[in-house]
């Protein structure tokens, strides 16, 4: 088992949540996180003085998938949300051992 997090933009989360049903992923976690970017930092005007914009609202999706899935999930969400910048799309793997109960 694999768990795949994603950290995505907004604006891309329902496309990548109707690729996702698509392609028969039922369930995943998806929660709100801030990301914070040298890259994407925006000037902005506050109460007359000028200050840099480096936070970033952002989605991150988790989702735990048997090991010959992973590949298919990684490339659809990547397909979506990717848009050329590093900074749009993240996609991380990791090992996921299951509690089993007795």
């Amino acid at each position: 088992m694999k768990l795949i997090e994603a950290v995505i933009n907004r604006f891309k989360l329902e496309e990548v949540r109707n690729v996702l049903d698509e392609i028969g992923v039922e369930e995943f976690l998806e929660s709100g996180v801030i990301y914070h970017s040298h890259q994407k930092g925006q000037v902005m005007m506050f109460r007359g003085a000028k200050f840099v914009a480096n936070l970033v609202e952002k989605v991150k999706l988790e989702i735990i998938t048997a090991d010959d899935s992973v590949g298919k999930i990684v490339e659809a969400i990547g397909s979506i949300a990717g848009t050329g910048r590093n900074e749009d799309c993240r996609i991380a793997i990791r090992s996921y051992l299951e509690a089993i109960e007795g």
